[in-house]
């Protein structure tokens, strides 16, 4: 009888064994399995001129630039990427677009025509800022920091001179400050690889491309249907620069965005990947956008 017994006993532990593996396999199997999404948020419309780009508006076609913000779904975590030129709080949308104009804090004034809020785009695609993980910006410049302070809870990816020159005592370029200042306690994560693999298995990259500001850099992410997209932050601003082998007028480094520019242009050749231009106009407007995504 207690031979028996403990054969029962030794049976029971087997099967409960295969259903802890078979379990432990089948969440890891969803865990690998689950897509990894991509959210364009439409930042609105830039007025600009082409000369600060060394070109002309012949070049162009259209003068005209995109701004815009992405979300990247992962297994692991909730990346958004950039964050809009103009505050949520200081404008009032109306269902049309609505132009709003700024002075920049060195005097300068820009005109942006935006339509829907970054946070009413992040709700509509089902997420709230509570639950964005981490956050990267390409840069520092003010039409891709507006709405940053309202992510500081997240994880922020930043590399050193970077995070230096943001909070430096005597600030350069277009920046405003006050749309990032919050960052300046969050919990940070300084990147000093010149690939920084954010999730840990080569799917979300941060690439380093230095140049249009010291620590500016280009984001990697590697679609299931869509493939490999490199979000270019302002390597280029019109693709015509990338033709036409043209820089602005308003580099931190020159010669470091050429270095940039090459190294990044081998990396798309490494991983069959597509650049999108983030300020080109006419691609973004081609692109879908938030609730809708890319997997």
């Amino acid at each position: 009888m207690m031979k028996h017994a403990k054969t029962l006993s030794v049976l029971a532990a087997v099967v409960i064994g295969v259903i802890g593996v078979v379990s432990g396999f089948s969440r890891t199997n969803v865990h690998a399995q689950t897509p990894i999404k991509l959210y364009v948020f439409d930042g609105g419309i830039l007025e600009s001129d082409p000369t600060r780009y060394r070109l002309t508006k012949e070049d162009v076609g259209t003068t005209q630039l995109s701004v815009a913000a992405y979300l990247i779904v992962h297994p692991k975590g909730v990346l958004l990427w950039d964050t809009g030129a103009v505050p949520d709080e200081n404008w009032k949308p109306t269902g049309s677009p609505v132009v709003h104009k700024l002075v920049l804090p060195d005097g300068q004034g820009r005109q942006v025509t935006i339509r829907t809020p970054l946070k009413a785009q992040l709700s509509a695609s089902g997420y709230t800022p509570a639950q964005v993980t981490h956050l990267a910006l390409s840069h520092h410049h003010w039409d891709h920091t507006a709405n940053a302070n309202a992510f500081a809870r997240a994880t922020w990816l930043v590399r050193q001179n970077e995070r230096d020159a943001m909070f430096a005592d005597k600030l350069a370029g277009t920046v405003t400050p006050m749309t990032y200042s919050a960052l300046k306690t969050s919990k940070t994560v300084i990147v000093t690889a010149d690939e920084h693999d954010v999730f840990g298995d080569g799917t979300v990259i941060l690439k380093s491309a230095p140049g249009h500001t010291a620590g500016h850099q280009v984001l990697y992410v590697k679609l299931a249907k869509t493939g490999g997209v490199v979000l270019s932050g302002d390597l280029y601003h019109y693709p015509q620069e990338r033709t036409m082998n043209r820089l602005p007028t308003f580099e931190f480094n020159e010669e470091q965005t050429r270095a940039a520019r090459t190294s990044v242009e081998e990396f798309l050749a490494r991983t069959k990947s597509q650049l999108w231009i983030q300020h080109d106009f006419n691609a973004t407007a081609k692109l879908k956008k938030a609730p809708e995504y890319y997997q």
